[in-house]
């Protein structure tokens, strides 16, 4: 049963579960991106839930716009990695997939590995976002992201898992 329906979200009751079900898109796909020169390429935004400006990699919605029908993950991987930080992906892989936050939401993320990316535009998001793209050398990533929690940014987990796989 849905419990509310707002404009992108349904908050649902089914059997003893309350869970949150994204409406306006087919997935969610997160990059993980790297230079040649062994640069990972992080995005920082604000996040209203948290209030806080937080550290994460590229991601966006599967299919949210009119503009992109149908679109496959990967399509959606090489858009969002050039409309939010500016780079393009010569190799692009999958690399995992599942469940977000599985006792809250439905939602399935789907990770991209895109190597070997080379700057092509001014990145910063859509109209609707202001993301500040950081290229941090990848042996300095884990103390650069330390410093950040210090000075008050929140770091997204799923950063620590895209570190794992570019270091393995």
């Amino acid at each position: 049963m849905i419990l509310h329906k707002g404009k992108y979200l349904e908050l649902i009751s089914e059997d003893s579960w309350e869970y949150v079900k994204r409406t306006n898109c087919n997935g969610i796909v997160v990059i993980v991106p790297m230079t040649k020169d062994g640069k990972v390429i992080l995005v920082e935004q604000f996040r209203r839930p948290v209030e806080a400006q937080v550290i994460e990699w590229p991601a966006g919605l599967v299919d949210d716009k009119a503009s992109h029908p149908s679109e496959t993950l990967e399509a959606a991987a090489r858009r969002e990695l050039l409309e939010e930080t500016g780079y393009q992906a010569e190799h692009l892989s999958l690399l995992v997939g599942g469940p977000v936050s599985s006792g809250l939401s439905s939602e399935i993320i789907t990770f991209f590995q895109a190597l070997d990316v080379v700057k092509k535009g001014s990145g910063g998001g859509d109209a609707t976002e202001s993301i500040k793209v950081h290229a941090v050398p990848l042996k300095e990533a884990d103390l650069w992201l330390y410093e950040m929690e210090q000075k008050g940014f929140l770091v997204d987990p799923k950063v620590y898992v895209g570190l794992y796989f570019l270091k393995t």
